[in-house]
């Protein structure tokens, strides 16, 4: 079962956990043109990615063009990794990213123990929301496949 919908705002952006108000063409355009974490992700590996994660946010400005992204890949009730967050450059600085993540990480039907979120330059906003380094990183793994991504 889908999260419930949840509408913030930050200004004049509306955040939403809408996925029918996601953008996947925006989202694409800059995870995988811009991103550090996703350079030359496909657009079909994108859709997919947002078509079936259980939590999305889309945060549009007043003109409907969507300025920033995040999602959460979990079920809901024991484990959560949000992922492809980013704020498009030219509204940075006004604490939109913190307002995205607090939107997915805080959200009423994420009753989770543990939540991840990886970044390779923001730690700051994984501490704002309560992350910090694993203790047990020496227990996680990961796997890449050899195959195309």
């Amino acid at each position: 079962m889908p999260a419930r919908l949840v509408d913030v705002h930050h200004g004049d952006v509306l955040i939403g956990t809408d996925p029918e108000r996601v953008g996947p063409v925006a989202v694409h355009g800059f995870v995988s043109e811009q991103s550090s974490w996703a350079p030359g992700r496909s657009f079909e590996v994108q859709a997919r990615a947002i078509e079936h994660g259980a939590l999305v946010a889309g945060a549009d400005d007043s003109d409907g063009v969507q300025v920033g992204f995040a999602r959460m890949v979990t079920d809901l009730a024991a484990f959560a990794w949000s992922a492809d967050v980013y704020v498009a450059p030219e509204v940075r600085g006004r604490g939109l990213g913190t307002t995205i993540v607090w939107t997915i990480v805080d959200h009423p039907d994420v009753g989770v123990p543990r939540q991840i979120l990886a970044t390779e330059d923001d730690h700051g906003l994984c501490e704002r929301f309560g992350h910090r380094p694993l203790d047990d990183a020496d227990h996680v793994t990961h796997r890449t496949p050899s195959g195309p991504t």
